[in-house]
């Protein structure tokens, strides 16, 4: 009977699909600012996980640094609303791609492991151009 019953919850977790990934943490925060995930909107704080998709938005007095899991460092600065589009990263072969959107706001990013990984593996699109990282630092800046 035990092993019918540790069968079942074995079958019903792999029924329910793969894990979601964490792809960073919140590494500091001040001033307003949120994850929006979803219709969900969660309070940017010390520790938070953030998923590939997850939305940052900083208020005016906002501020928020990132690390994700390739080392890849964000601070997003007031007033901002960015996308991480898509994250995906291989640990073993420290490659992958990584896409990120600044709608509004300032971004300064030192680049991780994707970026040095290949051509145009990080990319970041504003409301009028699209740049390819190379793995360097930079910031950009998008006006209301």
């Amino acid at each position: 009977m035990v092993r019918r019953a540790l069968l079942l919850i074995s079958l019903c977790a792999f029924a329910s699909g793969p894990a979601i990934a964490e792809i960073a943490r919140v590494k500091a925060t001040s001033g307003p600012a949120t994850i929006k995930r979803g219709a969900t909107q969660i309070p940017a704080k010390v520790g938070q996980a953030l998923l590939a998709g997850d939305w940052l938005e900083t208020g005016k007095n906002g501020r928020v640094a990132v690390t994700f899991v390739d080392n890849t460092r964000f601070a997003v600065g007031p007033n901002s609303r960015i996308e991480v589009s898509k994250f995906d990263y291989d640990r073993t072969r420290q490659q992958g791609s990584f896409v990120t959107r600044v709608n509004r706001g300032s971004l300064a990013v030192v680049s991780g492991k994707i970026a040095k990984s290949g051509k145009d593996a990080m990319k970041v699109q504003t409301p009028n151009s699209l740049l390819g990282v190379r793995g360097t630092r930079f910031i950009v800046e998008v006006p209301k």
